[in-house]
C-alpha cells in the first residue's frame, strides 16, 4: 500500500483514508452481465470477418468500409443513450438494458437471414446499435458506484469479466458447430438464450441508482445545508468545454484514427499462417486471454502510478504488434502478435474511461463518456476504411507500414496532448 509520502503520477488521485480495496458489488453485476452478453455476441462475431471476406468475396476495402461503418453507426447512438440515461434519476439501468436486449434479439435477425447479405447486414446493424446504446450507460454506472480512487481497477475487474465473456463465446460456437456438424442455426438460437439470460441478471443484479452505492471515506458530518437543486446534464457542447477533457477526447480520437481494427490483424495472421478456415475463429482467443490475465493489473497499475502512462504504452504495444506483422510469418510471430493485443486493451480500454471520468460531473457523466466513445467510434471508422483502402490498392505490406507510421505520428501527438495534471 502506498503512503501518503510515496511519489505518484499527478493524474492519479490521492486514497483517502479507510476506503475499502473491495470492488463494489454494482461493478461485479456489471461485470456478469458483460460476460454473459459477450459469451452470446463473441459466438457469432468469431466467424464474420471470415465468412464475409471469403464466403461473400468482399474485398479489403469493401471489408473496411462495412466493419467501420458498423461500429461507427454506433457513434451518434451512443450519444442519444448518454443523453437519455443523464436525464432523469435512474434511468441508466433501464437504458442499458434497452441496448443489451437489442443485441440479443439481433441473434435472431441472423437466424432469420438465411445467409442473405441484407439480412446479416440489418441483424449486424441491431447488434451494434445495441452495443451503442448501453455502453455510455454502463461505463456511467461503474464510475458511479466506484471510488475515483479506485475506478481503475473497478474497470479492470469489469473488463476481466467481459473478456472472460470474449475468450469463452467462440469456443461455445466452436463446440456447437463441431457437436451439431455445422448447423449455425444452432449457434444462432444459443447465442438468443444466453443474451436474454444477461439481460435478466441486469434486471435482477444491478441496482437502479448506482449512485447511492459509490464507496465514500469517512467524513465529519457537516452543519445542514439547504440542498441546491440538480442541475441539468451537461450536453455535448459544454463538456467539450472542460480543456483537460477535450485534451482527452482529441488524444483518443487521434489514436482511434491510427487503429486499423482487430478483425484486420486477424486476418493479416490468418494469410500469414494460412490457417484452415475452421481455426480462424480461435484466434481472438490469444488476445483475449493475455487481456483477461492484464486487465485487473494494468488498472491497478493505473490507479497508482497514472493513467495517462499506462493509456499510451498500451498504444505502444499496438505499434509493436504492427512491425511485428512485417516480420516472417509464422507461429512466434503470431503469439507475439496476440500478446501485444491483449496488452493493448488491458492497458488502454477501461484505463481511457478511468481517465476521462473525474473531469466529468456525476449528473453528465453518461452524456460526456458517449462524447468520447463517439469521437473515438468515428475515428477507428476512418482508420479502418483507410487501411482497407490502402490494402487494396497497395497490399497488405505497405498499407501495414502506412499504418505503423500513423500509429507512430498520433502517438508522439498524443503524448504531448493529454494532460499530466489531475482532471478537475
Amino acid at each position: 500500500m502506498y503512503l501518503a509520502t510515496t511519489g505518484r503520477r499527478s493524474d492519479a488521485p490521492p486514497r483517502p483514508v479507510g476506503v475499502g480495496r473491495r470492488v463494489p458489488g454494482t461493478v461485479v453485476a456489471l461485470g456478469a452481465v458483460s460476460l454473459v452478453t459477450d459469451i452470446s455476441s463473441e459466438m457469432v462475431g468469431a466467424v464474420l470477418p471470415l465468412y464475409l471476406v471469403l464466403g461473400l468475396g468482399l474485398s479489403p476495402l469493401q471489408f473496411g468500409v462495412f466493419d467501420g461503418l458498423f461500429n461507427g453507426a454506433t457513434a451518434l447512438v451512443r450519444l442519444l443513450g448518454g443523453r437519455l440515461a443523464d436525464r432523469g434519476g435512474g434511468r441508466h439501468r433501464t437504458v442499458a438494458g434497452v441496448g443489451y436486449l437489442l443485441s440479443a434479439l439481433s441473434r435472431l435477425g441472423l437466424l432469420l437471414a438465411g445467409g442473405a447479405a441484407g439480412g446479416i447486414a440489418a441483424a449486424m446493424a441491431a447488434d451494434r446499435l445495441g452495443k451503442g446504446v448501453r455502453t455510455a450507460p454502463r461505463d456511467a454506472m461503474i464510475t458511479l458506484s466506484a471510488p475515483p480512487e479506485a475506478l481503475g481497477r473497478a474497470f479492470g475487474v469489469h473488463r476481466a469479466m467481459d473478456t472472460t465473456g470474449a475468450l469463452l463465446g467462440p469456443l461455445v460456437a466452436f463446440l456447437v458447430l463441431w457437436v451439431t456438424a455445422d448447423a449455425y442455426d444452432a449457434v444462432f438460437v444459443l447465442s438468443f438464450a444466453i443474451g436474454l439470460l444477461g439481460v435478466v441478471v441486469l434486471g435482477l443484479f444491478v441496482p437502479a441508482d448506482p449512485a447511492g452505492t459509490a464507496i465514500t471515506p469517512a467524513r465529519p458530518v457537516p452543519a445542514a445545508k439547504p440542498v441546491p437543486a440538480p442541475k441539468p446534464a451537461r450536453t455535448a457542447p459544454r463538456v467539450l468545454a472542460d480543456p483537460a477533457f477535450r485534451r482527452v477526447v482529441v488524444a483518443a480520437a487521434l489514436l482511434g484514427a491510427a487503429t486499423i481494427g482487430d478483425s484486420f490483424l486477424y486476418l493479416l495472421l490468418q494469410r500469414g499462417l494460412d490457417l484452415p478456415a475452421a481455426f480462424f475463429p480461435l484466434l481472438p482467443l490469444g488476445s483475449a486471454a493475455c487481456y483477461l490475465l492484464l486487465a485487473v493489473p494494468a488498472g491497478r497499475l493505473a490507479d497508482r502510478s497514472g493513467r495517462r502512462i499506462p493509456f499510451l504504452l498500451g498504444h505502444g504495444a499496438l505499434l509493436a504488434a504492427y512491425l511485428t506483422l512485417l516480420a516472417p510469418a509464422g507461429p512466434a510471430v503470431a503469439v507475439v502478435v496476440l500478446v501485444l493485443l491483449g496488452v493493448f486493451y488491458a492497458a488502454t480500454d477501461g484505463v481511457l474511461m478511468a481517465l476521462a471520468a473525474p473531469a466529468l460531473p456525476a449528473r453528465g457523466r453518461a452524456s460526456g463518456l458517449a462524447v468520447l466513445q463517439t469521437g473515438q467510434a468515428l475515428a477507428r471508422l476512418v482508420g479502418a476504411a483507410g487501411f482497407g483502402a490502402a490494402w487494396t490498392w497497395w497490399g497488405p505490406r505497405p498499407a501495414l507500414v502506412a499504418a505503423a507510421l500513423a500509429l507512430a505520428v498520433a502517438l508522439t501527438a498524443a503524448w504531448r496532448i493529454l494532460p499530466g495534471r489531475k482532471l478537475r
